[in-house]
C-alpha cells in the first residue's frame, strides 16, 4: 500500500488548460490544489513593483528569498500582504514570467515553498512547467496537457480582452520557446507522464480521463 502524500501532477504549456483541469481535480478528487505558475507571477509583479529589472538575477533572486507569498484555497495570491490576484495575470507580468522562471535561484526557492506546501497539505494536485519532471518525480500520477499553439492562442485570447489573437499567439510561442530551451528545469514530458492533447476536449472530458487514470 503507498503511503505516500497524493500528488497528482498536471504540467504543460501555456494555454493547455491546466489551471481549469487542476481545480476541476481538486474538487473531484477531494485535495488541495496549487498552481505553481502563479508563484513564478508573484515573483516577476513583486520584482517589477519595486523597479527591478526582470534580467537582473542577483536582485530577482534576492527578492524571491524574501518574498512573501500566501497561496489561499480559494485562489487569492497575497504578495508581501498585498492581493495581487488580478495583477498578476496582467500582460506586462506575463512578458516578464519566463525570464524569472528561468532563474535557476528563483526555481530552487519556488521548489522548496511546493513541495513544503505539499507536505503541510498532505498532498495536492499541483501544475506548472516541471510538476512531474522536477518537484515530484515520484508524484502518483503525472499528466502533461497538451493542445495545438492555435487553440492556446485563443483561449489566451479571449481570457485577455485587451490583447488581439496575433498578439497572444506571438507572445506564447516566445513564453513556449523560453520554456522550453531555459537551462533549468526545462518544459519536458515525463517518461512517464500520461499527455492528453486537449485541443477539441471539454474540461469534463478532460477530468474524467485523469479521474480514470488515478484508479
Amino acid at each position: 500500500m503507498n503511503d505516500s502524500p497524493m500528488i497528482i501532477a498536471i504540467d504543460g504549456p501555456a494555454g493547455s488548460g491546466k489551471s481549469t483541469v487542476a481545480r476541476a481535480v481538486s474538487e473531484r478528487v477531494g485535495i488541495p490544489y496549487l498552481d505553481t505558475g502563479a508563484m513564478y507571477r508573484s515573483v516577476a509583479f513583486a520584482a517589477l513593483r519595486a523597479g527591478v529589472d526582470p534580467e537582473d538575477a542577483e536582485q530577482v533572486s534576492n527578492l524571491a528569498r524574501e518574498l512573501v507569498l500566501v497561496m489561499r484555497p480559494d485562489g487569492t495570491v497575497l504578495v508581501d500582504g498585498a492581493d495581487a490576484t488580478i495583477e498578476i495575470r496582467g500582460p506586462e507580468v506575463t512578458r516578464a514570467v519566463s525570464i524569472v522562471a528561468a532563474n535557476p535561484t528563483v526555481r530552487s526557492e519556488m521548489r522548496s515553498r511546493q513541495r513544503q506546501w505539499a507536505r503541510e497539505q498532505g498532498g495536492g494536485v499541483m501544475e506548472g512547467r516541471d510538476i512531474g519532471t522536477v518537484v515530484f518525480p515520484d508524484a502518483r500520477l503525472k499528466v502533461y496537457l497538451d493542445a495545438s499553439p492555435e487553440i492556446r492562442a485563443a483561449r489566451r485570447s479571449k481570457e485577455v480582452a485587451d490583447l488581439s489573437y496575433e498578439s497572444v499567439a506571438s507572445d506564447l510561442a516566445r513564453r513556449d520557446a523560453l520554456d522550453q530551451n531555459r537551462a533549468h528545469d526545462p518544459l519536458t514530458v515525463s517518461e512517464d507522464a500520461c499527455v492528453i492533447d486537449t485541443s477539441h476536449l471539454s474540461v469534463e472530458e478532460i477530468v474524467d480521463s485523469i479521474l480514470e487514470l488515478l484508479e
